[in-house]
């Protein structure tokens, strides 16, 4: 995968050369290009923004160093390029919320693009240009926060697809087990132990050194299904009651939730005095 990064502060991602992704960029599996927005630009301040049309606070980035900016990108395809252009991703508190759904869809394109906003973010016609030359553009929000800048969501959205490419995560099965998961049915993971089996009083579940795997799948699936329920119930509106059991609805009873009718759990109804 290619993932080009446009931005004024490019030592800010500077964390992507660790881990895995850092290895994954050895390895030739991520190439990452890091592009200085102010080398686009015509004056010898080398200035990005300016006020704002109707006045307010703050200042805005300027459309023509994006455009030239971007122009360069798009003029650099990488040889895996299907002729359709990068998903140009432009972090903003306005845009949808980034979800691992999101990271898998992200992840079976062979390109990436991203523009990082600073101050009050980018004049909106940068955007509606791009779209309108065809280009796949998508605005992304990290959560209902602000940051000041883009280059923390880069972080954050480059490694949430990075390493869903194969090669990256060194079992692959472990990412069918995570929180948010497809596989997982998109509930939060179960929680998780190590050695030693005791600790400050502490003991791990003695079902998961029964030997008993059936036993263990059961209980790890039932605390997945209480974890999301106190900490996210917001995910069971997604759950599809068909894909749960017989004790997968007893545990949901238990938490407080029922199926809701249309294709999802919402909080049980009440019951009713006699």
């Amino acid at each position: 995968m290619r993932v080009d990064v446009v931005t004024i502060f490019g030592e800010y991602l500077a964390p992507l050369s660790l881990s895995l992704i850092g290895r994954a960029r050895a390895q030739g599996l991520l190439d990452l290009r890091v592009h200085d927005l102010r080398e686009h630009t015509r004056d010898r301040h080398r200035t990005v923004d300016d006020t704002p049309y109707g006045g307010g606070a703050g200042l805005l980035m300027k459309p023509e160093p994006w455009g030239e900016a971007l122009d360069a990108v798009l003029a650099d395809p990488p040889p895996a390029d299907d002729g359709r252009g990068p998903v140009l991703l432009v972090p903003s508190p306005a845009g949808e919320v980034f979800t691992q759904a999101a990271a898998v869809e992200l992840a079976a394109e062979p390109w990436l693009a991203f523009a990082c906003g600073r101050y009050e973010g980018i004049d909106a016609r940068v955007a509606e240009h791009y779209r309108a030359r065809g280009v796949r553009v998508r605005e992304v929000s990290l959560g209902d926060y602000v940051l000041n800048g883009g280059e923390v969501a880069v972080l954050v959205v480059v490694e949430a697809v990075a390493r869903l490419l194969p090669g990256v995560v060194g079992n692959a099965a472990s990412l069918a087990e995570e929180s948010h998961a497809a596989e997982h049915d998109g509930l939060l993971e179960h929680p998780a132990y190590t050695k030693p089996a005791s600790w400050r009083g502490l003991d791990v579940p003695a079902v998961l050194s029964s030997g008993d795997h059936g036993a263990v799948a059961r209980w790890r699936r039932e605390e997945a299904l209480r974890r999301t329920a106190r900490r996210r119930p917001d995910l069971l509106a997604r759950l599809d009651p068909a894909r749960c059991s017989g004790a997968d609805l007893r545990v949901l009873a238990e938490e407080g939730f029922a199926p809701d009718g249309a294709g999802g759990f919402g909080p049980a109804a009440p019951a009713v005095a006699h």
